[in-house]
């Protein structure tokens, strides 16, 4: 996760809590990782960066597809964490999406970005980074906050939604007993594109994806109300280095 303001987005206070709910909860483990993990396709012997790898559960899963991972991460207490479930020689940084990356130019295969961009006000350096790191011709996987879904839930909540532009959000997480403030940056579809197309990236992919197949089984509340396994809740995108 890139670094933010002071008194925002603590995810070392949180760590715990949200490795927990991370691991087996819908949204992550049945939903967002699953998604990614098919996007991301054969992935045997490329070398990946996994941008903002928390506790490491997607970096696991791709190392044991055959894929040579690197995770950097601005919480040095979810690296800790990544670090106990990855072992000793997993190459593990801290590092802050927000700055220059302690990586060379053109290292990788594939760069995913998970669940991590909408903590960016501003995406074009973190972008940029991104781009130098990837060898020509490299994918970027991202996901991010579905910006349909954030208007709808501030509409039903009563507020006025303003789906243009560029406007922070702030939620409070409580996580294994601990509380912390998180704040988001939502923006529309057409701000994403521009963003990819300016750093240099080619879109090849726009996904609206399904929950894996027993997500249904195993929460049978949650999908009361829904007509087989989809449900929007983040966008994805693969894009390719230009």
């Amino acid at each position: 996760m890139p670094s933010t303001p002071s008194g925002f987005n603590d995810y070392d206070r949180i760590a715990e809590g949200y490795t927990a709910e991370n691991e087996t909860g819908l949204v992550n483990a049945y939903y967002e990782r699953p998604a990614m993990l098919e996007l991301a396709g054969d992935v045997t012997g490329r070398r990946v960066l996994d941008a903002g790898c928390g506790s490491g559960p997607l970096f696991a899963e791709l190392r044991d597809r055959g894929a040579v991972v690197t995770g950097v991460d601005a919480s040095a207490g979810m690296l800790e964490l990544a670090r106990r479930r990855l072992g000793a020689d997993a190459d593990l940084r801290v590092a802050d999406l927000g700055s220059p990356l302690p990586l060379p130019d053109g290292e990788f295969d594939d760069v995913i970005a998970s669940l991590v961009l909408h903590y960016l006000e501003d995406w074009g350096p973190a972008l940029a980074e991104l781009r130098r790191v990837l060898k020509p011709g490299g994918r970027l996987l991202v996901s991010v906050d579905h910006p349909f879904v954030i208007t709808l839930v501030k509409h039903m909540a009563g507020e006025r939604p303003v789906y243009f532009g560029t406007r922070d959000r702030v939620e409070e997480w409580t996580m294994g007993g601990q509380t912390a403030r998180m704040r988001f940056w939502d923006r529309p579809l057409h701000a994403m594109s521009e963003a990819f197309t300016e750093a240099g990236f080619r879109i090849s992919v726009i996904s609206e994806p399904p929950a894996a197949p027993e997500a249904r089984e195993l929460f049978p509340e949650e999908f009361r109300e829904i007509t087989g396994t989809r449900f929007l809740s983040f966008l994805f995108f693969v894009l390719e280095a230009a």
